[in-house]
């Protein structure tokens, strides 16, 4: 059997050892499982949403929050409708340009920053109706983080304008604590590395810059706060392409994606999809571009747009398995990819998603009815959506290979190996490694499990698109001959 393996776009299509196309597919250790439908489950909100968050209080309930341009919402899963929940004012909020809704929880607060027009928002779960302005003349700022006991920000503004390389954080275990010198808060200023564009916390402070990255490790008073300059060589060019599971952190520099584990940068598209990337990357419209991690299914997903986008709306996911090292791409249309919780349903709150059982686009028992539940979605325009629909359909297509060099061979019969689902398969012919590549199509297996060709030419390649309920798709087995042989 011919394994699939690596998606290496940046590789030569003759002779590539993996495969020449994944796409609508997530990577898996022998093969590929299906990228499900990006599927609605909220009503819209008034704008297009910029920011997705769940949190969970001390009694393990749910509350997703969202927020677009003008307004803060939370989910109700009783309506399904985004419930204006923002602070008092018409409107409360200006969101514009590349801004975004960042949130984080600090013990039974969840902490909003929306960019350097908008003051920090607090929700006090379990008794907040509504966000208001954090007290404690804490800055505006683009980024926002936990680390260790302290609320952190930066490229922020306090008054005076923008500044961009700047750090500021509260004090200990106090999220109204701002007065620099007071309570371990205060600030530092990173002047040497450009802006700021993507802060991440946890243990420590992980800092990144447009020319480099900083770690911040806590030491305690006098110093509070020891800042390392761990990478001097290359920086964060994209703010939405910063990414994390844990204290791994993966972000899109000049020269490609890479990943970074508190000590060092470690490239993880080069000779793979970094050229790829860059020939499809449109730009023009790099602010629209998000990340999130699936930690269930161990990926980190970029939403940006191709060139072939005409509206600047994200139409491509680009997927990284951190655990495997392979890549996979999906065309999907999102302004945003994030990861949820569920706030669970009623059988009465289903009505709100179908009016019948046959007419839910989601099957019953998925995670996204259970409370408390992790899934991975995003939003478009101004609904939220979830990965929980149905397989999309997959074109998985192999390296090219010549069966008998510099002569003419003829495929007559592909076994294709899948579970699940069905398949179509096709043949790509080409004469010389300059000619553009031709398909002959083959049709759906027979009785005998493979799919009869009668397909000659110097090179060839094997096309698989999957379509139905699939669930892995792990290779072919290819009879071939050369012309002429008896």
């Amino acid at each position: 059997m011919i394994n699939f393996g690596e998606w290496m776009p940046d590789q030569p299509d003759f002779m590539n050892a993996g495969v020449v196309t994944a796409e609508n597919v997530i990577p898996a250790l022998n093969g590929y499982r299906p990228l499900n439908q990006f599927i609605s489950f909220s009503n819209a909100a008034a704008a297009t949403i910029r920011g997705v968050y769940p949190a969970r209080d001390n009694s393990g309930n749910i509350k997703l929050f969202a927020g677009d341009d003008a307004k803060l919402y939370s989910f109700n899963p009783s309506t399904n409708n985004l419930d204006d929940v923002s602070k008092a004012g018409t409107p409360a909020y200006d969101l514009i340009g590349a801004e975004k809704w960042r949130f984080v929880q600090f013990g039974e607060y969840v902490i909003v920053s929306g960019g350097i027009g908008e003051e920090l928002q607090k929700w006090q779960l379990g008794t907040d109706t509504a966000f208001s302005d954090l007290s404690g003349s804490a800055p505006k700022a683009d980024y926002l983080a936990v680390v260790r006991d302290f609320i952190w920000t930066a490229n922020i503004d306090e008054g005076s304008g923008r500044i961009p390389y700047r750090t500021r954080w509260s004090g200990f275990n106090d999220i109204t604590s701002w007065t620099a010198g007071i309570d371990q808060s205060d600030f530092q200023d990173l002047p040497d590395a450009g802006a700021i564009t993507g802060l991440v916390g946890g243990e420590y402070a992980t800092i990144l810059c447009e020319k480099a990255i900083f770690r911040a490790t806590y030491t305690g008073p006098p110093l509070i706060w020891q800042f390392d300059k761990v990478e001097s060589q290359r920086g964060c060019s994209v703010p939405g392409s910063v990414c994390n599971y844990g204290s791994t952190v993966f972000y899109l520099s000049d020269n490609g994606f890479h990943m970074f584990d508190g000590q060092k940068s470690t490239p993880i598209g080069n000779e793979k999809i970094d050229k790829f990337f860059f020939k499809d990357f449109n730009a023009s419209y790099k602010n629209n571009m998000t990340s999130a991690v699936d930690p269930l299914n161990q990926i980190a997903v970029w939403s940006y747009a191709s060139t072939s986008s005409t509206t600047g709306r994200p139409d491509r996911l680009l997927i990284f398995n951190y655990a495997l090292g392979r890549w996979s791409i999906g065309n999907v249309e999102s302004d945003l990819v994030a990861p949820f919780f569920s706030a669970g349903y009623t059988v009465e709150d289903l009505d709100n998603l179908s009016a019948t059982l046959d007419g839910l686009t989601t099957v019953l028992d998925s995670q996204l009815f259970r409370g408390g539940e992790f899934f991975f979605g995003g939003a478009v325009g101004g609904q939220l959506y979830t990965f929980t629909g149905d397989p999309l359909q997959a074109t998985i297509t192999t390296g090219e290979a010549a069966v008998s060099m510099g002569k003419h061979s003829i495929v007559t019969r592909v076994y294709p190996y899948h579970e699940d689902g069905s398949v179509e398969l096709f043949v790509g012919l080409r004469g010389t490694p300059t000619d553009t590549v031709a398909f002959q199509a083959g049709g759906t297996t027979n009785a005998a499990g493979f799919v009869p060709f009668r397909a000659a030419d110097r090179y060839h390649r094997v096309k698989m698109l999957l379509s139905g309920n699939w669930s892995f798709a792990h290779g072919i087995d290819v009879e071939a001959r050369q012309v002429g042989r008896r």
